[in-house]
């Protein structure tokens, strides 16, 4: 059941970040299945291995490549269903914790809460990047 609730939960918040991104109205079920497979793929690896990194990391990539693949499928841009695929994967709380660790003077516990905020957003960037180099080896290699 924890399943369902994950998926329904992030399917909501996925298409309902496509809707505050001005996404065409025919690609918001679209984005909300991806944002909802990364959000899955990150809950069961997390849950697994006990490593967000690794689960943040597999996640953007198939949030990535989904992405570049339906942008081609549906003649739409990529950044339509990459960003708003992302959105559950952002560590907003973490941050926010991180900040408020920072305003209460517990910098011991904000800079161990920020560390972790950089290494998550810059795995985010990462997967993105690294699925964009794949896509366009692949594009090479097929011409």
């Amino acid at each position: 059941m924890d399943i369902l609730s994950q998926a329904i939960t992030s399917f909501l918040a996925t298409a309902a970040f496509g809707i505050l991104f001005n996404a065409p109205k025919e690609s918001l079920i679209k984005c909300g299945i991806i944002g909802m497979g990364g959000w899955l793929i990150y809950f069961l690896l997390e849950g697994y291995n006990h490593d967000p990194i690794v689960a943040t990391l597999a996640a953007t990539i198939f949030i990535a490549v989904l992405s570049q693949e339906m942008a081609k499928i549906y003649k739409m841009p990529v950044i339509i269903f990459s960003v708003a695929g992302i959105i559950p994967l952002v560590p907003g709380g973490l941050a926010y914790d991180a900040m408020r660790n920072i305003v209460e003077n517990n910098y011991n516990n904000a800079i161990a809460l920020s560390a972790r905020v950089l290494m998550l957003a810059g795995t985010i960037a990462f997967g993105l990047v690294f699925s964009e180099v794949i896509n366009q080896i692949v594009k090479k290699i097929k011409h």
